[in-house]
């Protein structure tokens, strides 16, 4: 089965592709890329071109595979920074930086389920690799395998001898960065009360640690080791939540945190139980950013996410920026303008200051901070959200297709039987950015996005009431239903 490195690395079922032999042959094609002309490095001050960083999650083997990543990478002439234990993806992509490394590795599928594994690679300026980088490793892998070139591969113990293998942990630099970016007196003022869940993923202790001796009472549930994390795919969704829901229900405290398996994604829970998604949680950053720090600069959002950004930053006099799906597009804008925020429906969420990535500890605690200064519940604040740049019902759906449709062919079709109104709303505007956006005249929308890889449509919709989400997915149900 041919290793296709996409824009966030790889990822396969564990013990079918995702083997150590498969393993190894990636690592070698990321150090026969990163030892080339094409892993330009030049626009990065001091960094050093021998230098990577590898860290890994709480899933099976993770720590393992991380180790012999490490073995073969010191076997091409690197030295490495192996992470001690399980770490988020955003401070092991922040340890790039900080140690000013050429790249880095993280093992990890992320929020996909328990079987998968995978390899997400960082480029030197601490985001996720670019898309030329990820391709050059693709080319490695393929010339490697035609030639019958295997991997180069050093004794572990020799290399930690040789000091090309040597164990770090990533957390104090990342929590020096951090100290910057969350106003921990103001937590301390106002010491807050509540849970939260690590999904069993390399998040766990990691905001509680941070928050020692801010006066916080914090517990935390599914923190301890489980590689097959419960059954439940590591995604902070709400179907996803029963034990953070349970948590709030037993009066553990007043809100819940939740991150996903390598913690790069955020989802909270209010006072109540409910569910408070990455659309209301990343609105109510952007007006404190705003209105209580001062702080201004471009808003970069995904085509699926949420409008009450936009309504927000027209209000403050802020440009936003829509790209396709996928963190790799927000941090191409964070890289090369000023922006005071990017994130996407999914959860990934970062703002000025840090690293071109999604990060979960770090909007976990700025929204902490946010409750702390507002001196009101999480519920108060989304009610307060909603009454001034809501109201906004979301919706999405996965739905399955008939038979498998090129991305392409899709779009054609939904372009060309764009209807005019849906429900009681007018259609004003049409987006091609990723998949068919239609926009409505209330500022309500649905995007149809075909899947590349399945034959799935992936539908989302936002309204100004819960009906209009019904007939925006009906509409949405109706096409994929015609796909026969």
């Amino acid at each position: 089965m041919p290793i296709h490195f996409g824009t966030d690395g790889w990822r396969a079922v564990i013990s079918e592709t995702f083997t150590f032999g498969n393993l190894r042959m990636v690592a070698q094609a990321i150090a026969d890329a990163a030892a080339s002309e094409h892993w330009d490095t030049s626009s990065i001050p001091e960094v050093n071109p021998k230098k990577f960083i590898v860290g890994f999650d709480t899933r099976f083997l993770s720590d393992r595979y991380a180790a012999e990543v490490a073995r073969v990478l010191a076997a091409n002439g690197f030295s490495v920074l192996l992470a001690q234990a399980d770490a988020p993806t955003p401070a092991i992509s922040y340890s790039v930086k900080h140690h000013k490394a050429a790249g880095g590795i993280m093992i990890t599928a992320s929020h996909n389920a328990p079987r998968y594994n995978g390899v997400k690679l960082k480029a030197a300026y601490g985001g996720s690799a670019l898309p030329e980088q990820c391709r050059r490793v693709e080319v490695y892998i393929n010339d490697n395998e035609e030639q019958s070139r295997g991997p180069n591969l050093m004794d572990y113990n020799q290399a930690k001898q040789a000091g090309l293998i040597q164990k770090f942990n990533p957390l104090p630099a990342y929590f020096d960065h951090l100290r910057t970016l969350i106003d921990t007196d103001a937590i301390a003022d106002n010491p807050q009360r509540f849970v939260i869940d690590s999904m069993y993923g390399s998040g766990r202790g990691v905001m509680r640690a941070f928050l020692q001796g801010t006066g916080c009472e914090i517990s935390e549930v599914r923190g301890e080791m489980n590689p097959g994390f419960g059954g439940v795919h590591p995604e902070p969704i709400a179907k996803n939540l029963g034990a953070l829901t349970g948590a709030l229900g037993a009066g553990l405290g007043s809100f819940g945190l939740a991150t996903d398996g390598d913690a790069d994604r955020i989802g909270a829970m209010d006072e109540r139980g409910q569910f408070i998604d990455p659309h209301k949680i990343m609105a109510l950053a952007l007006r404190y950013l705003v209105e209580k720090r001062g702080w201004t600069g471009a808003v970069v959002r995904t085509v699926s996410t949420t409008r009450m950004i936009d309504r927000l930053a027209n209000r403050y006099g802020l440009t936003v920026y829509e790209t396709p799906v996928g963190f790799n597009h927000i941090a191409d804008y964070m890289m090369s303008q000023d922006v005071l925020i990017g994130g996407e429906e999914s959860g990934g969420i970062s703002f000025k200051g840090h690293i071109p990535e999604g990060d979960g500890p770090i909007m976990g605690l700025l929204l902490v901070e946010i409750i702390a200064q507002a001196k009101k519940t999480l519920g108060e604040l989304v009610s307060d959200l909603l009454e001034d740049v809501g109201p906004a019902f979301y919706e999405r759906a996965d739905l399955r297709l008939g038979r498998p449709i090129a991305k392409q062919e899709m779009t054609d079709l939904l372009l060309k039987n764009a209807p005019s109104r849906i429900g009681n709303g007018k259609i004003t505007q049409i987006s091609c950015l990723d998949g068919v956006k239609y926009i409505l005249d209330d500022d309500s929308w649905l995007l149809i996005r075909p899947s590349g890889t399945e034959p799935v449509l992936r539908v989302y919709a936002e309204g100004r009431s819960m009906q209009i989400v019904k007939d925006l997915l009906g509409y949405g149900q109706q096409v994929a239903k015609s796909v026969v």
